[in-house]
Formats: structure tokens, sequence, C-alpha cells
């Protein structure tokens, strides 16, 4: 319910009409949100979308509203679509913080935004929903080298103008990401002096037989 008290996904609060208002985009704001800005459901064209994206980035806040943006990157469908309403991705080694997943225990409601850098025509898409973490996740194996499995409840759809959206070339998809059958390389950070007497047990790097490639960080 919108402040005007319309129906619809969207909702503007009071800071949004403040300045819909100042710049006079208060009728324009009120058309996308009529005719494109939010779906509640995962349409095909999103589908197709989320799931040939190797990358995306994902926002989430703490009890007391403090914020975290992250970057999450992998293989090309990565990010599964189950249904209309919810999509799945890993979750892999990182640096230990848990920084954005220790935000869904104390506060579920994510952002997540989807950037096609590459394509000729760019575009990105937004996602917001409720999301929940599940080590015994019945995904757990398609995602070889995944801790967990993250579950998102989408409540809210939005495609973004692309207008701003600069033009890139895909170089190289990182070496580090896990693959079937294949040991990923050891980053060299956590064979820092700072690093390696505080791993976890089990961790890989604190295998002095273990091989690091030239320029792993």
């Amino acid at each position: 319910m919108t402040d005007d008290g319309k129906p619809g996904g969207w909702s503007y609060h009071a800071g949004s009409r403040e300045l819909q208002d100042r710049f006079d985009t208060r009728r324009l704001a009120d058309r996308l949100e009529e005719k494109f800005l939010s779906h509640p459901v995962i349409d095909a064209a999103d589908r197709e979308f989320i799931e040939r994206m190797d990358m995306f980035f994902l926002a989430t806040a703490d009890a007391g509203g403090q914020p975290q943006c992250s970057y999450k990157g992998g293989d090309p469908g990565f990010v599964r679509v189950l249904d209309e309403r919810t999509v799945a991705f890993p979750n892999y080694d990182g640096n230990g913080m848990y920084l954005s997943m220790g935000n869904l225990l104390e506060n579920p409601r994510v952002g997540m935004l989807f950037i096609d850098f590459v394509s000729a025509r760019p575009s990105r898409l937004r996602l917001g929903g409720i999301a929940g973490i599940d080590e015994r996740d019945e995904l757990i194996d398609h995602y070889p080298g995944a801790q967990f499995v993250v579950r998102v409840h989408v409540t809210e759809v939005f495609p973004n103008c692309p207008r701003y959206i600069h033009r890139m070339a895909l170089v190289e998809r990182s070496r580090f990401v896990p693959q079937p059958g294949r040991e990923p390389p050891i980053p060299g950070w956590k064979r820092s002096d700072w690093a390696c007497d505080v791993l976890p047990a089990g961790d890989p790097a604190g295998d002095p037989a273990r091989f690091l490639p030239r320029g792993a960080r």
C-alpha cells in the first residue's frame, strides 16, 4: 500500500515523496509504479536473466539497521530460480567474518541486484525478499564446495533503468570458484603470517603440502 492508499507491491515512504515533490517527479514515479516498476513473481524473462548471471550484489542489514553490501560470484547459473517466488544460491568459503550471512540470522530481509554488463543491451534486475540459510539444504550437493545454501522467498521483482550501466568485457572468471572434482587453489592471504595461525580447523591452507599457485591471493 502506498502512502496515497492505493494497492501495490511497491511503497513510497515519506522520504521518497519529499524528493519526488522537490524535483517534480511524483507523477512520473506513480506512472512507473503502475506500469513497470514492481511485480510480485519471477516470470520467464526474469528467470532467464537471473540464471545466466555469474555475479550479483547482496544487500543486508543487522537487527539495528546497520547495512552491508557484498559481491557474490560463481559460475553462470549459480543462482537458481526454484519457482516464481524462490531463488537459491551457495555460500562459499570466504574470509570467515560472515558479515552478510550473519545479518540474515538477525534480519532476514535482503536485496539482490543483478547487472548484465556485457550483453549488447545491458540491463539490471532487483529482487527483494526474505532469506534463510541451511547447511542441510537438498541443493547442497549441487554446489561443490558450498558451506550452506541460501534460499530467498521473493516478495518484489523489479527492473532498473539501464541508462548508466557501463559496457564491460569478461576477461576471466575466478579460478577460486569451486568446481566438481577439482580442489580450488588456496588464496595467498591465508598463508600470511597474520592469518595462518588462526585458520579454521581442517582448512586446506593449513596443510603445508598444498601447492600455492604463483600469484594467488
